[in-house]
């Protein structure tokens, strides 16, 4: 097993691992002693950040994840997320998912679900259009001052957003988002276009969710071929992300891997660990050996030639030169 390293969230004093467990599927795709293993297996491998969100499963994933933690909570990072809809269970929020009401109704309610006094990492899981972001962010900073809560994160806002916010941050003298969850993958770049520049400039960590974009860089996929059965794409829901891939794409990912004597997985996460402004990648595991197989991935560091090669082979076409070229992150 390959040694697992750490960074610092953002330019904050929150260290997290390079390789961070999605646990989305807790809950919805995995039952508790499922769960348990993952988190067992996460663990031992050396992972601390378990990145979870109230609306993952309506609350069960949290649920679930709180029940693999007992006992070893301070162990870990726990981040988890509110603003998506919850259909009712923490209570009417009336469209206004980020307000100063809300967010103290569902801190409380994840804190629960968690069996915690704390979360590590709190993050807006969506914009609120409703809500003024001054407003949201008094009161997530409220829940810092109470000790309930460890550090701010946001997922999901466009890079205007995340410099709106910073900038209401510190001129307000709230806490800022130290984080930015957004989808990233050499699949799909167009985060490079404004949101990692933005990150760079304000020392905010990028969390890059959907690493493997649907499992489109995993290797178990093929041109032309159905998806073998029990994978994540042979669900009739997903059949549309298998039917329109970039397979030229992927195919140059699976070529630029077997050159090198690696794996897709390997160039897929090692790749995309290896940007300045990621500090985690956070990827969803249903098993023990997918996690081991994610930290193991990572291990896996690029050269500056093969990061020219990959920006080469992965550069958005639809981008005029709007986006930063892959360069070596310091570890």
């Amino acid at each position: 097993m390959s040694e697992m390293t750490y960074r610092p969230l953002g330019d904050s004093g929150l260290m997290v691992s390079v390789v961070g467990v999605g646990c989305n599927a807790f809950g919805t795709r995995i039952d508790a002693e499922r769960t348990k293993e993952v988190v067992d297996a996460a663990i031992d491998a050396g992972v601390t950040l378990f990145d979870t969100a109230d609306s993952y499963g309506r609350g069960s994933s949290e649920e679930l994840l709180g029940q693999a933690l007992a006992g070893r909570r301070d162990e870990v990072v726990v981040a988890t997320k509110l603003g998506m809809d919850m259909g009712g269970s923490n209570g009417p929020d009336w469209g206004a998912r980020a307000s100063r009401r809300y967010v103290k109704r569902a801190a409380e309610a994840s804190l629960r679900r968690l069996g915690t006094d704390h979360v590590d990492l709190y993050q807006l899981h969506t914009p609120d259009l409703v809500t003024p972001i001054e407003e949201t962010l008094e009161a997530m900073t409220e829940l810092v001052t109470e000790g309930k809560v460890r550090y701010l994160g946001c997922s999901n806002l466009t890079a205007w957003q995340l410099v709106d916010a910073d900038w209401t941050a510190r001129t307000s003298g709230t806490q800022r988002f130290v984080s930015a969850q957004n989808e990233y993958s050499l699949y799909n770049r167009s985060a490079e276009a404004e949101l990692v520049p933005a990150c760079e400039q304000l020392g905010v960590g990028l969390l890059p969710y959907f690493p493997l974009a649907y499992g489109l860089l995993t290797g178990k996929y093929a041109r032309g071929q159905a998806a073998p059965e029990g994978t994540r794409l042979a669900d009739p829901s997903q059949a549309r992300r298998l039917d329109g891939a970039d397979w030229d794409r992927v195919d140059a990912l699976r070529d630029f891997a077997a050159e090198r004597d690696l794996t897709m997985l390997q160039v897929a996460i090692g790749g995309l660990a290896a940007q300045p402004a990621v500090s985690s990648v956070i990827s969803g595991a249903t098993t023990a050996s997918q996690v081991t197989a994610n930290v193991e991935a990572a291990a896996w560091e690029p050269t500056p030639d093969d990061l020219a090669a990959l920006d080469e082979l992965t550069s958005p076409a639809h981008l005029s030169g709007g986006y930063t070229t892959f360069a070596p992150a310091s570890r």
